[in-house]
């Protein structure tokens, strides 16, 4: 017999995700009222630069580094402010 043994921090976050959700998520709200794959052509366009090789690790996806730029706007985040939120937060 197996007793399955809830981690403490997971069940403390997923309260909180829960709860965050129930007041109105401003990060969700503002996911559902843009088209972000609309940006997406002028972003690659932008991003366009020939790789001189395939070493190192692949590139983040402009869309994602995209919402990133909107909300170190918004939110008023410096680099490594936003990339702790973006660790901190699954809904960054």
């Amino acid at each position: 017999m197996t007793i399955q043994q809830n981690d403490l921090f997971s069940s403390l976050f997923e309260h909180r995700d829960q709860r965050i959700d129930r007041l109105g998520n401003p990060l969700m709200e503002l996911d559902a009222a843009i088209d972000w794959e609309a940006f997406r052509p002028l972003l690659d366009k932008a991003r366009l630069k020939e790789r001189k090789s395939s070493a190192g690790r692949k590139r983040w996806d402009v869309i994602l580094m995209f919402k990133g730029l909107v909300l170190a706007s918004l939110y008023n985040l410096s680099d490594e402010q936003l990339e702790f939120q973006i660790e901190d937060r699954p809904s960054y």
